[in-house]
Formats: C-alpha cells, sequence, structure tokens
C-alpha cells in the first residue's frame, strides 16, 4: 500500500510539472493564454473578430453608439481610437474618438454594457516625431491598462522633413525605450504596423521592430496596407507570425489596387471583407499558426462594410 502511495504522488509530481511546464510555454508577456490557443485548436478558437472604430467614422455618432453599433452587428470585439488633448466633434458626441484625458473606465463600462471585449487602442502617433509621440503613447499605454485593452498600435507616422533615415531610427529608439519602459510591467503590447515610409516593406518593419529588445513590442500586421506597398501580404504575414500581437483586417478594391499599388504606402481603411483582393482563408490559416491568440480588427469606412465583413471573416473561419 505504502509503495502504491509513493507510486501515486511521483506521478502527481510528474503531472504537475508537465503541467507547470505547458502553461510556462503558453506564457505571453505575464498573461496566461488559455491551452485552446494552443497550435493545434481550431482556427475559429484562435482567432477573434473584432472591429476597428473607423468604420462610423462618416455617422456623426459618439464612441458609445459605435460600440453598440458594433456589438449589434456581431462583432467579439472593439478597437477605439484614442487622441491627445480635446477636440470639439468627440466632446459634442459627433465623432468616435476617445479623449486619454477621458476616464478609461469610460471605455470599460462601454464595452460591459454593450457585452464586447477590447482587441486594443488605436494610438497611431508618428514615432519619428517624439516631441509628439513619447507623452501620447505613454499616457495611451497607461489609459489601455485600465480601461483592458492589452495592445495599443501605432506607426512610425510621417518624418520631419529635415531629418536623416539614421536621425529617424535614432528618435525612433528614444521613443520605443520610453514606451516599452511603461509597457512591460503593465503586460501591454505595442504594435508596430505596416503604414508609413520605413515599415512599407518587411526589412523596414523588422528593423523598427530590432530598434529595441523588449518583450512588449510586437507586431500589428495590416494585410491592406502591405498589399497597396507593392508587398506580398501572405509572405510577409508568415514571417511576422513570432511576433505578431493583433491583426488590422483591411481589404483593398480591384479600383484602389489598380490605381495605387505600388504607389502608397497605405490606407485608412479598406472595402469590406471579402469585397476586395485579399484571400481571407489564406490569412485565417496564417494567423492560426501565431503563438498567440489574435483579432482581427477589421478596418472599413461604413457600418454596411462592416457588416458585410463580419460575416465574411466567420464564413472565413468555418471553412478552415
Amino acid at each position: 500500500m505504502q509503495h502504491n502511495i509513493q507510486n501515486h504522488r511521483s506521478s502527481s509530481r510528474r503531472d504537475l510539472l508537465k503541467c507547470t511546464g505547458t502553461l510556462a510555454s503558453l506564457m505571453l508577456m505575464g498573461k496566461l493564454v488559455p491551452a485552446v490557443y494552443a497550435a493545434d485548436a481550431p482556427a475559429a478558437a484562435r482567432i477573434g473578430i473584432g472591429v476597428n472604430m473607423e468604420y462610423v467614422r462618416h455617422d456623426d455618432k459618439s464612441f458609445e453608439w459605435g460600440v453598440e453599433k458594433a456589438a449589434q452587428l456581431g462583432y467579439e470585439y472593439v478597437e477605439p481610437m484614442v487622441h491627445w488633448g480635446r477636440e470639439l466633434l468627440s466632446e459634442a458626441g459627433y465623432f468616435h474618438s476617445v479623449s486619454l484625458l477621458d476616464d478609461p473606465y469610460r471605455v470599460k463600462r462601454a464595452c460591459e454594457k454593450a457585452g464586447i471585449k477590447l482587441s486594443g487602442l488605436s494610438t497611431h502617433t508618428p514615432l519619428c516625431k517624439p516631441e509628439i509621440s513619447t507623452e501620447w503613447l505613454k499616457q495611451a499605454i497607461r489609459f489601455a491598462a485600465e480601461c483592458g485593452a492589452p495592445v495599443v498600435n501605432t506607426d512610425e507616422g510621417p518624418k520631419p522633413k529635415w531629418t536623416t533615415e539614421d536621425q529617424d531610427h535614432t528618435l525612433m529608439t528614444y521613443v520605443l525605450t520610453e514606451a516599452a519602459a511603461v509597457a512591460e510591467p503593465r503586460k501591454i503590447a505595442i504594435g508596430i504596423e505596416p503604414h508609413q515610409q520605413y515599415s512599407k516593406s518587411p526589412q523596414g518593419l523588422k528593423k523598427i521592430l530590432d530598434l529595441v529588445k523588449s518583450p512588449a513590442i510586437g507586431i500589428n500586421f495590416d494585410t491592406g496596407n502591405s498589399y497597396l506597398a507593392g508587398q506580398d501580404p501572405y509572405v510577409w504575414l508568415e514571417s511576422v507570425l513570432p511576433n505578431l500581437v493583433h491583426l488590422h483586417a483591411k481589404d483593398i478594391s480591384v479600383t484602389q489596387s489598380s490605381a495605387e499599388r505600388g504607389k502608397v504606402t497605405g490606407t485608412p481603411v479598406g472595402c469590406a471583407c471579402g469585397k476586395g483582393v485579399i484571400d481571407w482563408k489564406k490569412i485565417v490559416k496564417l494567423a492560426q499558426r501565431a503563438p498567440r491568440p489574435i483579432v482581427f480588427s477589421v478596418e472599413c469606412g461604413t457600418i454596411e462594410q462592416a457588416e458585410f465583413s463580419v460575416t465574411h471573416l466567420r464564413e472565413a473561419l468555418k471553412a478552415v
């Protein structure tokens, strides 16, 4: 009997150690990733569908209205846009952007009321201009931690007219170092997006990613921007999977593709997912191989496009 008890205890210890090892391998920046998100989990379990609040940019409505509408359309997540300071339209309830001077619980409560979650914050501030971006990004990270958004998304922004490329990367290093110091203890990820002059290629985006060695800095991949910049979005996405923290699901119409591909570095919003050139089943297959769960945050310009997008992406998830 004593021998059996000892064997049971030994087996229990081994099971515990095995379980602990599995849990440790699923840790990301101090946050536990549920086992359902293991590499062999179905795509529908590993990928969430959200919408960037720009989908109501032309509707002259408040942030709260846009959150409620996203939930009604069937989205699981929203990605609010935040700005520094105050501006008239948002304060009057005619625009969806939220001031970083507001109480972060305004965002938290609106999402809880609508039964929707936060995928991240759209915090696009020019990393090449530290006089703008340093405090903006740091404040956004603190805001995200309090409202419950796991990611803040940004890009290098338009560069100053007088700086060299080397100088711009030094400036970005300063900003990202300061931001990472705020993000790391709060377990917030900073998603660098391909959008501007340096991040328009895989090599350029990687150079920005490598400026600061921090577990807080990752990639917010934009399918539409990468395509418009003349790149292969599927090859590029596959190359950044280890660092992927968020994804902008942006489709590009045939008309826009013909007019702009290879001539621009990105676009604010695209067409409805499934109405353009992006193969979403292929994107889903790639994204489900990422080492962490990923939210597809739809970037389109109208409610109708958002409604079509969520249906199309759900179908793509089911088909994979």
